[in-house]
């Protein structure tokens, strides 16, 4: 018999909701199936806590006496976006200081904000009747701020490449320090942990769902950019390719170091460790058929991105049981994996998401409207003119 979202919050408020986790479903399903299932669990908890380069902060500074319309503006020497309202800033965690290059950026920012720190703003205008001010230099911390809110345009991956290295020497990826000649594969994913996994075609994630976030309560605001759900699929549902993105939203006022993490890739920049955790109403015998889903049933491709192109060479698909191994085989060689995502963090959001549930701090939402399940993804073309 089919649950609704609202039947399941009644039973949350009641006391009396059961909640799993997205591994401890496995053997829950293997013990009694599919149908007792269905019927026995209302909830199942998801989680991922990996880099997400396409995250940031919406800041509302207030105004200065006499006010300034910010057009351009630093947060210890890290450029934020000032094209919006007077005292309006976008920071993006991976945009790098003017001072320090790739050592710190917007994630090191947005998490010195968190812990309370004080954070140095500099800002330039042009000056107008309304807006005297020509520039402010002062300090800020979070508790000053009006408004300061995370919004990620890209989060969440339903599936990611698995990366090698072919060359014959090191390279340095947003997916971490790659080794020469098959030296080293890395992944980023919480495999049978991760949301849009357990949830492949978005029955029950979409734009509205109330989500974890950084040790917040957050939803989803959008589809994320890159959306991708035109991948080759198991018959599990799960991609091979990336898939699915999300784009989320919560008040950083209210979130944590615990879940989230400013970090730097050597030779790369910059990046943000984020937690998010997303539960699944179990509404349905068929949403039990997805969530049951483990690390052996999900694959994943291996490529070579020690080749700039489009079409990079694919070595393959593995499994997450065999990335979780240590060892894959890459080109007939044994390689060592590592994985740049911590399932042990993502582990740790499901069930603290769990306990808020069972607690009835946490109720689940309905989601306004359905990702989109039939969008392209485009690529940057060099073009001419006249060619279009």
């Amino acid at each position: 018999m089919a649950k609704t979202v609202e039947q399941i919050n009644q039973k949350i408020k009641q006391g009396n909701v059961v909640v799993l986790d997205a591994e401890e479903i496995i053997d829950y399903v293997e013990d009694r199936g599919i149908k007792k299932t269905a019927e026995e669990v209302d909830i199942v908890t998801t989680a991922t806590f990996g880099p997400m380069c396409s995250s940031g902060a919406f800041l509302n500074f207030g105004h200065a006496d006499p006010p300034i319309k910010m057009t351009k503006a630093w947060l210890n020497d890290v450029p934020a976006y000032a094209g919006m309202a007077a005292v309006d800033v976008y920071l993006g965690a991976t945009e790098i200081s003017e001072s320090e290059g790739i050592e710190y950026g917007g994630a090191h920012v947005i998490e010195e904000l968190i812990q309370g720190k004080p954070v140095k703003l500099r800002a330039t205008a042009y000056g107008t009747d309304c807006y005297p001010r020509k520039s402010i230099e002062t300090y800020v911390t979070l508790d000053m701020l009006n408004q300061a809110y995370l919004y990620n345009p890209r989060n969440v991956y339903q599936n990611y490449d698995v990366a090698t290295n072919s060359s014959n020497r090191t390279i340095y990826t947003y997916m971490g320090k790659l080794l020469p000649h098959f030296g080293s594969a890395t992944y980023s994913s919480a495999g049978q942990l991760n949301p849009l996994l357990n949830d492949p075609y978005y029955r029950t994630i979409g734009i509205g769902t109330r989500i974890f976030i950084g040790g917040a309560i957050g939803y989803v605001a959008w589809h994320g950019t890159q959306h991708n759900p035109n991948q080759e699929r198991l018959a599990n549902g799960s991609t091979f390719g990336p898939g699915a993105t999300l784009a989320v939203i919560g008040d950083l006022k209210k979130m944590n170091v615990s879940y989230l993490r400013a970090a730097r890739f050597p030779g790369y920049g910059v990046t943000m460790f984020m937690g998010i955790g997303i539960p699944i109403p179990v509404i349905d015998e068929e949403m039990v058929q997805f969530l049951k889903i483990k690390d052996e049933e999900i694959y994943t491709n291996v490529y070579d991105y020690s080749v700039q192109r489009r079409n990079r060479p694919s070595y393959g698909k593995v499994s997450y049981k065999q990335l979780k191994s240590g060892h894959i085989t890459v080109n007939g060689k044994k390689v060592q994996t590592g994985s740049i995502s911590s399932y042990s963090k993502a582990k740790e959001i499901a069930q603290t998401l769990k306990s808020l549930i069972s607690s009835k701090k946490f109720l689940l939402t309905q989601p306004v409207s359905p990702l989109p399940k039939d969008e392209k993804l485009g690529t940057l073309e060099i073009l001419a003119q006249e060619e279009l």
